[in-house]
């Protein structure tokens, strides 16, 4: 039984569940060139590698992680803000 809940109404959503690295990387790359600055995103993975990758993304982008978690074996959700 999957534990992806919705994402918010009013949020973006990138569903990479799935995907193996590198695809999940490379398409929130993709995404947040969509985004302003400021905005707001969702992301669902079942790729443990992006535990390591998506944080290194936000870093190194300049973009905040404002939360990740595992929420059932395997099932990761990440929500984060475009840096500007």
């Amino acid at each position: 039984m999957s534990t992806f809940a919705a994402a918010p109404a009013d949020l973006p959503l990138l569903d990479a569940r799935g995907l193996r690295c590198p695809e999940p990387v490379m398409m929130l790359h993709k995404k947040v060139r969509e985004l302003a600055a400021g905005d707001e995103l969702v992301v669902w993975a079942t790729d443990p590698s992006t535990q390591r990758d998506i944080p290194k993304f936000c870093q190194f982008l300049g973009h905040e992680l404002l939360s990740g978690e595992e929420r059932a074996p395997g099932e990761y959700h990440y929500r984060l803000r475009k840096g500007g």
